[in-house]
């Protein structure tokens, strides 16, 4: 007889729960997920190395139709109550949106009905009482109010080619939220999903069900940069094949189904440009507007003509950044967001690389520069005579010394890095950009003589950077590596490797900022892509201390001027009459010379810049910054954790593995490399993170890691072992001297040097007399160390 306490929560469920779902008519294959993965677990970067915090994975996620959750499980192993798993299942019942929930230890369920009618919202099941699938439905469906009519559109099933691809959790939300709204009869919907969410793929499986259903027959995708069009053909909307065309030629073909189009090859400033008008009012029954916060529904706009022309049209915006000023409302036209998926949540779940920040202040702006009475630039022009600041720069005045040291700050950051990092510049405008890449050239000669493309302007107005925008963004091509552009690059530009942003530009708009900051959240495990860096030189990231900015970077570092670009080590929690403006881009090319008034833009060669700040700041695991010392930061956090030393003392001593404590403390927030950066002694990397606790939290005087080891030999602790045991902890004390205590108690470190002398592994273990023998002896090494 099988004791069903001394089975695991997988036996439970293999044995108990799986076999109640298909008594009760479920599918298994198709309708029951085990182990569905929510999350993939925040990134958290320390120093150059980084780690995934514990993702979120529900042991089931019960589906009425592939893709259309309607309940939760949580199991337990028979040691817990029928209840014990339910306030975890709830959590991620509320992430999935779905109204049921049940918790089960294989003795039955607890079942949690979000949406009862007779008051009662939880109660115990047999196992055979499970209900069906279709029960559950029923229940929703009338909860919600849905017709029979209303009910088979939000069935309506996906796209699968067959793959393993589905979509991730947040993205069933958006489409099946915009779907059930359609079937209401909304016609305005607004989706705000942060850049590298997967918006287009979120529209096309929108667009498939609702063509796929006939609910909608005619439909038109619109975008304002050629590449999002041409991606988007190519890529998530392929499968629409024969039924799909792009306006070309200001041609109308009324012969397809599905229309992708640039809003500026359908509209115009003559009226015969307007090519829209050539298809009926009625024509098209459904427009998603991709990237909707570019202006689509300012009033007087050319996006806002054509969806006043096809007013009768349900029409879907889908944004990053939902634009709220004085001249445009998408929330005005669309109606408040249907749904939304913030960068925070984004970097939060782990499907966006989280970033630091380097802020770096030139002298010149901060403090401005006036000119000498008289002073003329290079050109022989005389300088207007007046005080000169960070808004001048690089539009009226243009201090060449000044893009020398950013292009130097930007190279000495790559040298220390990888100078084969992708890496963008934002610069002020076309002519800003092309000096830039004249500065980084000239930094990089060894590199660029390798290949001429290894700095490109990617700009609205030259065809032969634009041609290399793809190369840039395909992880496979190697060049080009360091891009500077201005407006072209900033929005729907997918460069997945992007591990460097530069932003030497005033940005004054969140709607502009969040659409840079989105160029480099994109993940590539592949090619190593798991965070990146802004480096600002124009105070832009000031940005982040705006309420609407919803995404904090993890650490932020101000160098001195003869200080690295690269960030220290640290933890981490948890249009002027004389412009050109290029329509698709939104770029400015001022000419040579001329400013917005027809001033003369000053040129000047010989003024100095300097670098000029000093400051590191630090957020704690909640995304605050810390603005106290952290020393004082250090220690609230360890009493909040710990009531005394003796606490800790006792905690360590009782820890299988002090790795799981180090562990711990860094994600309440303790820096470790940072307080060991403080207390000093060569970088303070010789202390163990014991003694910086120690010193830190209770004033105990910090031993170095050498000093505890060489404690320990003057005891003669290794008497009681044989001679090769003996030869095992002593290279075991000098790996804890040079390296610290997590990797002794790891048993790979038999596999390298001086260990492989002793003989392999199995060996070296053997002559303790056995793993669990090998265990104790490093577990009472640990001992010895830490009772000095």
């Amino acid at each position: 007889m099988m004791n069903k306490k001394q089975l695991s929560e997988r036996d439970i469920c293999t044995k108990y729960i799986t076999p109640a779902l298909a008594q009760a008519g479920w599918d298994v294959a198709t309708q029951v997920r085990e182990e569905y993965p929510l999350t993939r677990g925040r990134i958290i970067v320390r120093g150059k190395l980084h780690t995934r915090a514990r993702h979120k994975r529900a042991d089931y996620v019960l589906f009425y139709k592939p893709n259309i959750p309607i309940a939760v499980i949580e199991a337990k192993d028979n040691s817990h109550s029928l209840g014990d798993g339910m306030q975890q299942a709830l959590g991620y019942a509320d992430m999935l949106q779905v109204p049921f929930v049940f918790s089960s230890n294989g003795d039955g369920f607890l079942f949690h009905n979000g949406i009862a009618s007779d008051g009662v919202m939880e109660r115990p099941l047999a196992l055979h009482e499970f209900p069906s699938a279709e029960t559950l439905w029923q229940w929703w469906a009338r909860y919600r109010g849905l017709n029979d009519q209303q009910n088979a559109l939000v069935t309506q099933d996906y796209f699968s080619d067959g793959s393993d691809k589905s979509p991730r959790y947040y993205q069933v939300l958006a489409i099946n939220k915009t779907i059930e709204a359609i079937a209401r009869g909304r016609n305005r919907i607004l989706l705000v999903m942060a850049t590298g969410t997967g918006k287009t793929y979120t529209a096309f499986q929108i667009i498939w069900r609702l063509w796929k259903s006939r609910v909608k027959k005619r439909i038109l995708f619109l975008a304002d940069r050629n590449i999002l069009v041409d991606q988007t053909m190519t890529n998530d909307f392929k499968p629409f094949g024969s039924a799909m065309t792009k306006i070309r030629k200001r041609h109308a073909d009324k012969s397809y189904e599905i229309y992708l189009s640039l809003y500026q090859a359908v509209t115009g400033n003559e009226e015969e440009k307007n090519i829209y008008r050539q298809f009926s009012p009625d024509f098209f029954d459904l427009i998603v507007i991709d990237e909707c916060h570019r202006g689509s529904a300012a009033a007087d706009s050319a996006w806002r003509e054509i969806l006043e022309y096809f007013a009768s049209a349900a029409q879907i915006g889908l944004t990053a950044t939902p634009k709220e000023t004085k001249e445009v409302s998408n929330i005005d036209y669309f109606g408040d967001p249907i749904y939304t998926y913030s960068l925070r949540q984004g970097i939060d779940d782990g499907f966006l690389a989280p970033y630091k920040v380097v802020r770096i202040d030139l002298d010149r702006d901060l403090t401005g520069w006036r000119p000498d009475k008289g002073m003329t630039d290079k050109y022989g022009n005389e300088i207007e005579d007046r005080i000169y600041n960070q808004k001048d720069f690089d539009k009226t005045l243009i201090l060449e010394q000044r893009t020398r040291v950013v292009a130097k700050k930007i190279t000495a950051f790559l040298k220390q890095t990888d100078r084969f990092d992708k890496s963008i510049v934002f610069c002020e405008n076309i002519d800003h950009a092309e000096r830039m890449r004249q500065a980084l050239i000239n930094e990089n000669p060894d590199l660029v003589a390798q290949n001429s493309k290894y700095v490109m302007r990617i700009t609205g107005d030259n065809e032969e950077g634009k041609a290399e925008l793809d190369n840039f963004i395909f992880p496979e091509s190697r060049y080009p590596v360091i891009a500077t552009t201005s407006k072209l690059m900033s929005t729907g530009v997918d460069a997945q490797t992007c591990k460097l942003i530069v932003l030497d530009q005033r940005i004054q708009s969140m709607t502009e900022f969040k659409q840079i900051i989105g160029r480099g959240t994109r993940i590539n495990e592949d090619y190593g892509k798991y965070y990146f860096t802004i480096m600002d030189f124009k105070k832009a990231t000031e940005l982040f201390a705006d309420p609407d900015f919803d995404g904090d970077p993890v650490q932020i570092y101000e160098p001195q001027d003869d200080e690295s670009p690269v960030p220290p080590d640290v933890f981490e929690e948890d249009q002027s009459e004389n412009d050109v403006i290029y329509p698709e881009t939104g770029e400015d090319r001022e000419r040579p010379g001329l400013v917005e008034s027809g001033v003369r833009r000053y040129v000047v060669a010989n003024v100095e810049v300097k670098v000029a700040a000093e400051r590191v700041q630090y957020f704690d695991a909640a995304g605050r910054l810390i603005t106290e010392s952290l020393k004082d930061y250090t220690r609230k956090a360890l009493a909040r954790e710990y009531a005394s030393l003796d606490e800790f003392l006792s905690r360590w001593s009782r820890a299988g593995k002090k790795q799981a404590i180090i562990d711990e403390l860094s994600e309440h927030g303790v820096f470790f490399d940072a307080l060991a950066d403080e207390i000093g002694q060569q970088s303070g990397k010789e202390f163990d993170p014991f003694d910086l606790v120690c010193h830190v939290a209770w004033d105990m005087p910090p031993l170095t890691r050498r000093e505890r080891a060489e404690q320990v030999k003057k005891r003669n602790y290794f008497t009681r072992y044989g001679k090769q045991a003996r030869r095992v902890l002593d290279a075991l004390l000098d790996k804890y001297a040079d390296q610290g205590v997590t990797h002794i108690e790891e048993t790979q470190i038999l596999t390298i040097a001086p260990f492989t002398e002793f003989g392999t592994p199995l060996e070296i273990i053997r002559a303790f007399g056995g793993p669990d023998q090998y265990r104790q002896a490093v577990n009472e090494l640990e001992q010895a160390l830490y009772s000095a």
